[in-house]
């Protein structure tokens, strides 16, 4: 049985840190592409960065240089360090796990239809920024 499980969410004022972790089981997870998706009320849930195993990553313009992306392949764990945050990134934030990027690793974490690509998804943890 496959799980990602998120942890790490809550509240802070703006210009804060959080740090998200997303813990998986029941895959092969070095083999998986890993990534944070998030979605707030009233919008489409959009990609925040993604890895590949190792050092190769992507991320949304709106989170470049405060956001980082990180896993740990000996824990089976994708970090997301959230520091300057701002009340629009207040969202519901989701792990996911793909074996297969259709396209651009970069290009389809941005595209609307990317979600696709990953086989596996979390529950979900609630990040609120207030102003």
């Amino acid at each position: 049985q496959v799980q990602l499980v998120e942890s790490g969410g809550g509240s802070v004022q703006a210009g804060g840190s959080l740090r998200l972790s997303c813990a998986a089981s029941g895959i092969t997870y070095s083999n998986y592409f890993m990534a944070w998706f998030r979605q707030a009320p009233g919008k489409e849930r959009e990609g925040v960065a993604n890895v590949i195993s190792g050092a190769t990553t992507c991320y949304a313009d709106s989170v470049k240089g405060r956001f980082t992306i990180s896993r740990d392949n000996a824990k089976n764990t994708v970090y997301l360090q959230m520091n300057s945050l701002k009340p629009e990134d207040t969202a519901m934030y989701y792990c996911a796990a793909a074996i297969l990027i259709r396209g651009g690793f970069c290009s389809r974490l941005l595209d609307s239809a990317g979600a696709d690509d990953y086989n596996y998804w979390g529950q979900g943890t609630q990040v609120t920024v207030s102003s």
